[in-house]
């Protein structure tokens, strides 16, 4: 793995971040790690992502129009998986971690997906593990095991400094055929009406910046380009700042 560092921003980082209307406030906090999952169907040469909108009541990124994600919860280090991710995946989202914490993020994004959509990512088992963790347990009672070894790690990005919450957010892609199960009619806490859209049909919806400049790399590998690099976006000495991992 390597990490490149550069000048030129592809898009511009004002557009990564400076257009969600979020509030600025004076304190700095400490990002909490997060994870997304990008989910791509694949019909008739057409390419097709699960989104959902927000909720208007809630405090970060009201009624935007996002991917299934979320905080990492400290039971997603301890989960049992049926596959664990490739070495290079692996590597990829250790940058700056632990291997071990990168696993859970990987599967915070499996956990959060199946809290805010109801589909569950993995395999079938006749035996799964136990757990007290609420999410998980309600996970593994449909018999289902995750599995990591089909993920991809697209981008990762920290909210800028003087922002109401922050995350640094890594963002995982994945094919629907990793989709062992669906619930109907799933109730969510988050995210309303999830929905599988084309490209142009997410980007003409009300993103955030950062979701709209992870499409351009959900495109990118789509037409074939899997081996490019992973953008990360954040902030050093309060300057905007990208380099590839």
């Amino acid at each position: 793995m390597s990490v490149c560092e550069t000048s030129t921003y592809n898009p511009p980082m004002t557009q990564v971040f400076d257009s969600d209307n979020e509030k600025v406030v004076e304190q700095v906090l400490r990002p909490k790690d997060a994870a997304t999952l990008v989910l791509v169907k694949r019909e008739g040469g057409t390419a097709r992502v699960l989104m959902g909108q927000r909720h208007g009541n809630m405090a970060f990124m009201a009624n935007k129009y996002v991917f299934p994600g979320g905080r990492l919860d400290a039971a997603d280090v301890r989960v049992p998986v049926a596959a664990e991710l490739r070495p290079e995946v692996s590597a990829r989202a250790s940058h700056g971690i632990s291997p071990g914490r990168a696993r859970g993020l990987a599967l915070a994004a499996i956990r959060e997906t199946f809290e805010e959509t109801g589909i569950l990512l993995g395999e079938r088992a006749g035996k799964v593990p136990r757990t007290r963790a609420p999410a998980w347990k309600a996970f593994f009672a449909h018999g289902i095991v995750p599995r990591l070894d089909t993920l991809e790690m697209i981008a990762r990005a920290i909210t800028p400094p003087n922002r109401t919450r922050r995350f640094d957010a890594r963002f995982f892609m994945a094919d629907a055929s990793l989709i062992a199960h669906q619930l109907d009619g799933a109730e969510t806490e988050e995210l309303l009406t999830p929905a599988w859209l084309t490209i142009d049909e997410a980007r003409a919806l009300d993103l955030p910046s950062i979701t709209r400049t992870v499409l351009d790399e959900v495109e990118a590998r789509v037409n074939g380009d899997t081996a490019r690099p992973a953008p990360f976006y954040r902030f050093t000495r309060g300057k905007p700042a990208l380099v590839h991992i």
